[in-house]
C-alpha cells in the first residue's frame, strides 16, 4: 500500500499542504509544535476515521479558520495505490452556523468520489500507528484498551465496524430500556429486540476478538522475544465480559499463568451462550439499569513473565511492550490483507534506548512506506537518513 498525495485544507494549523509521498521512509523533521504530528495524524484519520490525539472532531479544523461566523470546511484528501488500483478518499469535516452564535460538525466521508458511511470507507487506507502517548493501551483504562482494539480490527475486518456500531446502538437502547423498567415497571419481555440485536452483534464482536488477539499475540510474542533477547515472553489476556468458557459451579476460581484458549468456539456457540447469560442477568440489570455483560466491557491485559505490566511494569517493559505489539500489527495486516499498511511513527526514538532503536529500524526494511517525525535527526543512524527522504516541518510548512 503507497500513499502517493495528501493534501490538508484548514486542518490543525495547515491552511493548506499538498505534497507527493515516495514509496520509501519519509523523515519529517523539525521543531516541537510546528506540525509534524499533525501530517500523521490526518493520514491515520483517513485509515480509522478517528483522532489519536482527541475525541472531539471539531478541535481537527484549523482553529483561526473556525473562529469565523462563516461556514468552515477542514478536509484530508488521500490519494493511494492499493493492490495495483488508484483510489481517493476524501474526509470533510464541516462546521455549520447554528443558533445565535453557535456552530454544529458535520463529516463527510467519500470513496473515489461517492459519499459513503464510516463503516463503509473503513480499512481502504491501513495504517499502524505508534506515539509516546499510546502507553496508554496498557497503563490507561479498560475503555483505551477497546478503543484500540476497535481501531485496529475496523480496518482489516470488513464488517467490524458496522457490527461494532449496531451493537453499540443496541446497547444503549437497552440500557434506556432497563432503566425504564427498573423505574416505572412494565413486562421484561420488552427487552427481547434489543437481546436479540446484542447477542448477534455481540458474538460476532466477540468471536472476532478471540481470532484476532490470538494472531497478535503470536506475532507479537515472537517479536518481544527477539526484543528482550529471550529474556520476556510477552502475552495478551483477553478477559470476555460474556466469556463463553464455562465456569465451573461452587468453585473458586484461582489465577492461573496458563492462557486459556477459546479459539475452538464457534459462533453460534457464542450466541447461544450469550443469550442466556443475558436472560439469567435480566431481574438484576433491571434493578440496575445498565447492560453487565458484553463487548462494551471487554479487557485485555498485558503480561511479561506471567506480570500485569499495567500494574506492575517499568517504562521500559511497557516501551518494548508497545512496539512488540505495533510491529505484530504491521505483520498482523499483511497477512490479513495481503498488503503491507503505512507505517506512523512520532517521536519513538527518543523513547526508546540505542539498542531498541536499531531493532526498529531493522524491522521498518521489510515495510513498504514509513513516514517517521522527529526534532533530532541524531536519533537516527546515517545509513538509514542517507535512504530516507527529508522533509522540514516550519510554522505550518512542509518542505525537501
Amino acid at each position: 500500500m503507497h500513499l502517493t498525495h495528501l493534501s490538508l485544507t484548514n486542518f490543525r494549523n495547515f491552511s493548506r499542504l499538498d505534497i507527493d509521498l515516495p514509496k520509501e521512509s519519509v523523515l519529517l523533521v523539525g521543531d516541537n509544535a510546528q506540525g509534524k504530528t499533525s501530517v500523521l495524524e490526518a493520514i491515520y484519520f483517513m485509515a480509522a476515521f478517528t483522532s489519536f490525539q482527541t475525541h472531539t472532531d471539531r478541535q481537527l479544523v484549523n482553529f483561526i479558520a473556525a473562529r469565523s461566523k462563516e461556514l468552515t470546511v477542514g478536509r484530508i484528501v488521500a490519494d493511494f495505490k492499493s493492490k495495483g488500483t488508484h483510489n481517493r478518499l476524501e474526509a470533510r469535516l464541516i462546521l455549520e452556523p447554528f443558533g445565535v452564535n453557535g456552530k454544529r460538525l458535520r463529516k463527510e466521508i467519500l470513496l473515489n468520489g461517492v459519499k459513503r458511511q464510516i463503516s463503509e470507507a473503513v480499512g481502504h487506507l491501513n495504517a499502524v500507528l505508534f506515539v509516546p502517548q499510546m502507553s496508554q493501551i496498557i497503563e490507561g483504562s479498560p475503555r483505551e484498551r477497546r478503543r484500540y482494539l476497535n481501531q485496529t480490527l475496523s480496518q482489516i475486518i470488513p464488517a467490524y465496524a458496522r457490527t461494532l456500531s449496531e451493537y453499540s446502538q443496541a446497547i444503549t437502547q437497552r440500557n434506556a430500556l432497563l432503566k425504564q423498567l427498573g423505574e416505572r415497571g412494565g413486562d421484561p419481555n420488552q427487552l427481547a429486540y434489543w437481546d436479540e440485536t446484542a447477542v448477534d452483534r455481540g458474538a460476532r464482536l466477540i468471536f472476532w476478538r478471540i481470532q484476532a488477539i490470538q494472531e497478535l499475540e503470536t506475532l507479537a510474542a515472537r517479536v518481544h522475544h527477539e526484543l528482550t533477547h529471550s529474556a520476556e515472553i510477552l502475552r495478551l489476556n483477553y478477559q470476555p465480559a460474556y466469556d463463553p468458557l464455562p465456569k465451573p459451579e461452587n468453585q473458586f476460581a484461582l489465577k492461573m499463568d496458563t492462557a486459556p484458549d477459546r479459539s475452538g468456539f464457534e459462533l453460534d456457540s457464542i450466541k447461544k451462550g450469550f443469550a442466556e447469560r443475558l436472560t439469567a442477568l435480566r431481574q438484576e440489570e433491571i434493578a440496575r439499569g445498565v447492560t453487565t455483560i458484553g463487548p462494551h466491557r471487554d479487557e485485555l491485559r498485558f503480561l511479561a513473565n506471567g506480570i500485569d505490566l499495567g500494574d506492575y511494569g517499568s517504562r521500559g517493559q511497557m516501551r518494548t511492550a508497545l512496539l512488540s505489539l505495533k510491529l505484530a500489527e504491521v505483520d498482523w495486516m499483511k497477512n490479513r490483507s495481503g498488503e503491507w499498511p503505512l507505517i506512523l511513527l512520532d517521536e519513538v526514538m527518543a523513547e526508546l534506548d540505542p539498542q531498541r532503536r536499531r531493532d526498529l529500524l531493522k524491522y521498518l526494511d521489510k515495510s513498504e512506506q514509513t513516514l517517521l517525525t522527529t526534532t533530532d535527526l541524531a536519533l537516527f543512524n546515517e545509513e538509514f537518513t542517507e535512504q530516507a527522504t527529508l522533509w522540514k516541518v516550519e510554522k505550518g510548512t512542509v518542505s525537501k
